[in-house]
């Protein structure tokens, strides 16, 4: 492209930002605008946006009642993707991209949250994404509710606490129930934010086990990376 990428930011809290989507945003010199919906700031126009961002938050996707900005938010989605747009749902994000294409969220039998080991399916191959990742790679989690897999979309990732964490839906769409894009400055503000989510469960980690566990933040990035630069190739 001649002209900077626009990509856009969906925000849902001030302590789930987009981590090291800036840092690869900056270096191919995209521009990167954000909306904190948390604070009431409108949609953007969706004539401004070449590639949508959605990031995750604390609350529930179907609770509508609690945060009504969120059913515009679906619908103002469900319009992009059906424009043909790229979009990058993590977390909150990849359960409004579900509603959006009206498959079903819900809670899971147990939360996960912590650093947990997921598995890469061979259908990710497909994408020719990461054709040379490891089958099973640890990666930061925090949710309490799964998804249906929507009607042509492909299943890409599952862990021992959840088997649906990931697909791809018609080559531009994304949707990752786990945390690539985060920092240790980003796992400290989600963590001391959210430590009341931290009792005892199967699939729950202690603050000081999230805050000390010796995971290499960048090869989670490069992945991370490495789906933004697939999403991107469909800018033209």
């Amino acid at each position: 492209m001649d002209k900077r990428t626009r990509m856009h930011c969906l925000l849902h809290a001030p302590f789930e930002g987009p981590g090291i989507i800036t840092d690869w945003a900056g270096k191919k010199g995209h521009q990167l605008g954000y909306t904190r919906l948390y604070n009431g700031e409108p949609l953007p126009v969706a004539e401004g946006v070449d590639l949508l961002i959605i990031m995750g938050g604390p609350m529930n996707v179907y609770d509508f009642h609690v945060y009504p900005w969120m059913e515009d938010e679906t619908a103002w989605v469900a319009s992009l993707i059906s424009s043909g747009k790229p979009v990058l749902g993590i977390c909150l994000g990849a359960q409004i991209i579900t509603v959006a294409l009206e498959a079903g969220v819900f809670p899971g039998k147990h939360k996960e949250i912590g650093w947990h080991n997921l598995q890469f399916l061979p259908s990710l191959g497909n994408f020719k994404i990461c054709n040379d990742l490891p089958p099973t790679r640890k990666v930061f989690h925090w949710h309490g509710d799964s998804f249906d897999i929507p009607e042509g979309a492909v299943r890409i990732a599952s862990s021992k606490a959840y088997s649906n964490q990931g697909y791809i839906f018609r080559d531009r769409v994304v949707a990752l129930q786990f945390h690539l894009e985060v920092t240790p400055a980003n796992v400290m503000d989600m963590a001391n934010n959210c430590r009341d989510e931290l009792v005892p469960g199967p699939h729950i980690q202690t603050q000081d086990q999230i805050l000390t566990e010796r995971i290499d933040y960048k090869a989670n990035q490069q992945v991370m990376f490495r789906f933004l630069d697939y999403l991107h190739s469909f800018i033209s």
